[in-house]
């Protein structure tokens, strides 16, 4: 199966953390039974709409629930926490669970130190290229500057603390793995782990991930308008290694499923609402109901502020949208697709999963 989920472990409008990380072990069972080929949960923090703030404890929850499936990050924020307890915490978890275990790692808040003090934003028309959507780009300097998201960065570090370069970061976590370096992990030294780098530009992440030999993701669902761009600089950059032999790229896409389009457009409702509170700053609010996103009255300065990612999420009958997922596959070069589902029911989630993987299967 080259079809693999990333969780947000969501937060429905009305629901609880507790009900959300229930429903996230019940979706990795499920999962594992449809046959997916991995399972992966994200970092988010401040997020009153979203459960996963430690990916290593709910990966430790997972991989515990299920027996098979591959259980890992997507993305460990390494400018959050050193090398040395990001390898520690994984190897904790494979050395109970040997073999299964992904370290997904980005480097999300230094890429929005460096957004913040970008200077000028260069707008593209959209494009279709050879039959996928290219939107015009988003301009995340406006977030990166937003108060409270300086505001927080403090709260995720010790008082004074510099992260260091990432290349330099991923070193260190290569190194421990690998028992090069002058200090021991333990657990985590010689661990069966398999270390990914997340991206969503041509920066540095595609760069490392290339020129470590590492396997990539580009992130179609939350920059949808650089994901060529960013498979592209990490196939020039790759260099072979003791892990892989040739480049290895998974893209990520947002996707909802149901027996017809219609009730799948349904289903998506809300996604938009969504979209808006993480991108005017205020962090992923509950996943609202159909009912609370038709009541939302959107001015066009909203609309425009979510509009590329409303546009690239595949919505539709399963045929539908594994036939838009197999162009997004074929245009990026992608061996693996990385699918997130939200949904305001958690049974139209573990449908919608279901139904993808019937059709997948039988393309």
């Amino acid at each position: 199966m080259t079809l693999s989920i990333l969780d947000l472990a969501p937060i429905v409008s009305g629901g609880t953390a507790a009900e959300a990380l229930r429903n996230t072990l019940d979706l990795a069972r499920k999962a594992e039974g449809y046959g997916y080929r991995r399972y992966w949960l994200a970092e988010h923090h401040f997020a009153p709409g979203v459960a996963s703030s430690a990916p290593a404890v709910l990966i430790a929850l997972v991989a515990a629930a299920t027996s098979t499936i591959r259980v890992g990050s997507g993305a460990v924020q390494l400018g959050h926490q050193t090398p040395l307890s990001v390898v520690e915490q994984f190897g904790l978890i494979d050395a109970l669970h040997p073999g299964r275990i992904d370290l997904g790692i980005g480097r999300s808040g230094q890429r929005r130190a460096e957004l913040a003090v970008s200077a000028g934003f260069e707008s593209k028309p959209a494009e279709i290229v050879d039959g996928l959507l290219i939107p015009p780009p988003f301009d995340w300097s406006r977030l990166a500057k937003h108060p409270h998201l300086a505001h927080y960065a403090t709260l995720l570090q010790q008082p004074g603390a510099q992260t260091p370069d990432f290349a330099d970061q991923i070193d260190d976590v290569l190194a421990f793995l690998h028992g090069t370096h002058d200090a021991h992990a333990v657990p985590g030294e010689g661990a069966a782990v398999q270390v990914w780098i997340l991206g969503s530009s041509r920066g540095q992440s595609a760069q490392v991930a290339g020129e470590r030999g590492l396997p990539f993701v580009a992130n179609y669902h939350v920059s949808p308008s650089s994901v060529l761009e960013a498979v592209e600089a990490y196939r020039e950059a790759f260099k072979p290694s003791t892990e892989l032999a040739e480049p290895y790229v998974i893209v990520s896409a947002d996707a909802v499923v149901a027996e017809d389009e219609v009730r799948a457009r349904e289903l998506a409702k809300g996604y938009d609402l969504w979209v808006r509170s993480i991108r005017t700053g205020a962090g992923a609010m509950p996943y609202p109901s159909p009912a609370e996103a038709d009541a939302h009255v959107w001015s066009d300065a909203e609309r425009e502020l979510v509009q590329d990612r409303v546009d690239t999420r595949f919505v539709g009958s399963p045929r539908q949208v594994a036939d838009g997922l197999r162009v997004l596959r074929r245009v990026t070069g992608a061996d693996e697709l990385l699918v997130t589902t939200i949904t305001y029911e958690h049974d139209d989630r573990v449908r919608s999963y279901e139904l993808l993987a019937e059709a997948w299967n039988h393309q």
